[in-house]
């Protein structure tokens, strides 16, 4: 399994970016016959994450996912970085050439280097 961060252009500043989850979206209820004081805090998917980000960045959201899950898997790390999740090297050479091809400098994918 090999691991690559997800780099972006920034729409406004035009300086490669990746959406980062600085904490877990916290959903309630609203009752219309009471108060329901219950909370849950749920982290969002890649998928989830990248979504939020159009007109951030300077590729389609919609696109760019189907882009990255026709490769692999988006997910958020614990630390809340955007990754991608391929099987090998072969796989990952593919997705770079997709990604080359549909976005050219609007995105790129770094490999995590494994410690």
């Amino acid at each position: 399994m090999i691991r690559a961060r997800v780099w972006f252009r920034c729409a406004a500043m035009h300086d490669p970016v990746m959406p980062v989850l600085v904490r877990p979206a916290v959903i309630g209820w609203k009752g219309k016959n009471r108060d329901i004081g219950l909370t849950i805090e749920r982290e969002f998917t890649g998928a989830e994450l990248l979504r939020r980000m159009k007109g951030w960045i300077t590729v389609d959201p919609r696109r760019a996912i189907e882009v990255f899950e026709s490769h692999g898997r988006l997910k958020c790390f614990d630390d809340g970085e955007l990754v991608v999740e391929v099987e090998d090297e072969v796989a990952l050479d593919k997705l770079q050439a997709d990604v080359a091809s549909n976005f050219r400098d609007q995105c790129d994918v770094e490999p995590i280097s494994r410690p």
